[in-house]
Order: structure tokens, then C-alpha cells, then sequence
């Protein structure tokens, strides 16, 4: 079976013919793969920032039918048309029964790439393979758990909702879920890839009225602003801050977001924000930094937040079907987001695009 494997890190993925899924056991699905967006978090695996056991298929963006279901799978079936969530929830742990879902204890595990039993449903030459990110949608065909999957209506291009998995789901619900944007709020954006515009989108549903974004890549400010941003800044230009405070009359804004992974944008993000306001962490950043630039006496005086940012704290059965909504009534605009298709032979090529900053998503098709 055709799949795009990463070996080691720093180093481009080889694809190859001869991956092995396994056949579904109770309560998995195996799907078929047709579309699957190419997220910066696989570019967090490929350079070694986030690091994680090999070899393993990337790619959690993804959609496609479903062609095998395990005992006991009710909610599809053989030919269901689905997209496939990176964090499933289970609905009855302690973090789903307080609408945590995105922090179930019962999914299956991002940090070691397998099921909870262990298992990862790859194999290659009879090794082991992983599965990044629950997913591992570089491959023609994946094994996921039955509450991973969400069924996609007729008529709906795959090729351009796929973008819901990671990049939607995480940053509206940014801007829904995690910072609570409300109509009248004002909101900075840093970082403009597909989640950074996808935050942009969020705070513009929720009725912010001043958008205020950052990226050094002009494209992408210009870009931004047809996604609902008001304002842009160039970071290389313009410190952020100052400008953030300025276009809010010295207040500061309401809500930033460092959609990026950086901890000088958390600390960005934290001085520009008013008192009150909240900072979200929605990039991940190399996990061996720690938060710094944050004066203890002014976090307690300003009665400022940090918040982390975990696939938008969304349910994913619950978020999708109302993402979907809104992009059938034109609220929320996917197909702009999607700048490229390329076939799964060119995924470094897409890598590399993403790296310089061409374009806001690839998906790869198989």
C-alpha cells in the first residue's frame, strides 16, 4: 500500500508501496484515504522540533470512505463518506463528561503515536510503523477508532472540507471554544498558516469587530484580510505590541494568539492583550522551551490569562457537523484556503512550500 514514511527526522519522507494496514478489530474503522491537508505540525515531526518514535506515517488532516468496520461499529458503514479527527473523544471519561473532549483520557495517544493498547494497525517487513497523530493519513488507507471518524454528506467536496480536521476545527474553536471571542471584542492574530487564518475566521464569526493580524509574509497579510482581518502588521517592520496597543487606543486588544509556536509570541501576545484579556497558545512549539517574559506581580495585577489550545478544546461529533453548516452558508470559506493539491509523490515538494511560506494549504491526494 502507497504511503509517505518519515525514517528520521531532518531528513525528506520516502514513499513507498509496501506499508501494511491491518484489518479493523472492535470499534475501529479503516478508511481510504483520498485527501489529506499537510499541517505544520507535520512539519514539527520532520524537523525534529516535536520528536517521535520511527518510522511513521504522518498526516491527521484527512478524508476519505470508509472500506472496513470492526465489531461492534454502528455510526458507519462500508462506503460511508467521513473525515477523520486527530483526538477522538470517548464521551464518558472525566475530562469528556466537563466538555473537555479534546483532553479524553480514552482516544488514543498523540505523544506515542499508537493506540492505547499499544497496537498502531502499520506494518512494514513486518516491523512496527506509527501512526502520527492518531491518524496517519499519509497512507492510502488508515485504521482509526469509530469516534474518530465523522460522516460527510453527498455532494461535499472531501478534497476541500478535509482542512476541517486539524486547521478548522483547531482555530475557530480557538476563537469559540478556548478565548470565548465575543461581538464587539478586538482580536491579534499571529501567525497566518491555516490555523491563523482558520482563528481569523472564528473571531469574525463571533462578531469581533477589530481583527489585527501579523506575519512577516505580505501574501499573507493580504490574504488574511479576505478571511475578515482589519488590520495587518509586518513583524519585521513594526513591533507588534506597539501596534497592537495603538489600533486599540492604548488599551490593548482583547484576545492574541500565537498561532505559530513560539514563546516570544505567548509573551507578545501577553503584553498586548488589555488587562483581563486573555493570551491563547495555539502553535506548538519545540518541546523542550519554557514560557518566559512573563512578570509574575503583572500577571496577578492585571488579572491577565494564558491559555493552552489543544485542537480548539473541540468535540470533534459535535464541532464538525456545525463547521460544515457554516461553510454550506458561506460563513466560513474553506475552498480559499486551499492554494494547492498535489499527489501524495510530492510530499516533500509540499513541505518545502510550507516552509517558505508559499501558499496556506496543500492537500495531497491519492
Amino acid at each position: 500500500m502507497r504511503a509517505a514514511l518519515l525514517t528520521e527526522a531532518r531528513r525528506p519522507l520516502e514513499v513507498v508501496d509496501d506499508l501494511e494496514v491491518a484489518e479493523p478489530g472492535p470499534g475501529q474503522v479503516r478508511v481510504e484515504v483520498h485527501h489529506c491537508g499537510l499541517c505544520h505540525s507535520d512539519l514539527s515531526f520532520m524537523n525534529g522540533t516535536v520528536p517521535s518514535p520511527v518510522p511513521i506515517v504522518l498526516g491527521h488532516e484527512a478524508a476519505g470512505v470508509v472500506t472496513a468496520v470492526g465489531p461492534g461499529v454502528t455510526s458507519v458503514a462500508e462506503g460511508s463518506r467521513v473525515m477523520i479527527t486527530p483526538v477522538p473523544s470517548c464521551g464518558t471519561c472525566y475530562w469528556c463528561v466537563r466538555d473537555q473532549h479534546s483532553l479524553c483520557a480514552n482516544g488514543t495517544s498523540i505523544m506515542t503515536q499508537t493506540f492505547l493498547d499499544g497496537s498502531t494497525g502499520f506494518s512494514r517487513n513486518g516491523e512496527v510503523v506509527y501512526r502520527g497523530v492518531n491518524v496517519g493519513a499519509f497512507s492510502h488507507h488508515t485504521l482509526v477508532l469509530e469516534n474518530a471518524v465523522v460522516p460527510v454528506p453527498d455532494g461535499v467536496d472531501l478534497g476541500v472540507v478535509t482542512v476541517i480536521g486539524c486547521a478548522v476545527q483547531t482555530g475557530v474553536g480557538a476563537a469559540l471554544n478556548i478565548a470565548g471571542v465575543r461581538p464587539g471584542d478586538t482580536v491579534l492574530v499571529m501567525g497566518l498558516g491555516g490555523i491563523g487564518v482558520s482563528i481569523v475566521q472564528g473571531a469574525r464569526i463571533a462578531g469581533a469587530t477589530r481583527i489585527v493580524v501579523s506575519d512577516p509574509v505580505a501574501e499573507r497579510r493580504d490574504r488574511a484580510a479576505r478571511f475578515g482581518a482589519t488590520d495587518g502588521i509586518d513583524p519585521t517592520a513594526d513591533d507588534v505590541v506597539s501596534e497592537a496597543r495603538r489600533l486599540t487606543g492604548d488599551i490593548g486588544v482583547d484576545h492574541a494568539f500565537d498561532a505559530v509556536g513560539s514563546n516570544a509570541l505567548v509573551a507578545a501576545g501577553f503584553s498586548a492583550t488589555r488587562n483581563g484579556g486573555t493570551t491563547v497558545a495555539v502553535g506548538a512549539g519545540p518541546i523542550d522551551q519554557m514560557l518566559d517574559g512573563i512578570n509574575n506581580a503583572e500577571l496577578m495585577f492585571s488579572q491577565k490569562q494564558i491559555k493552552g489550545c489543544l485542537l480548539g478544546g473541540v468535540n470533534s461529533r459535535r464541532e464538525i457537523p456545525r463547521l460544515l453548516e457554516l461553510y454550506r452558508t458561506e460563513q466560513l470559506d474553506l475552498e480559499s484556503m486551499v492554494t494547492a493539491h498535489r499527489p501524495i509523490d510530492e510530499v516533500n515538494l509540499a513541505a518545502d512550500d510550507m516552509t517558505a511560506g508559499v501558499g496556506l494549504r496543500t492537500v495531497l491526494d491519492f
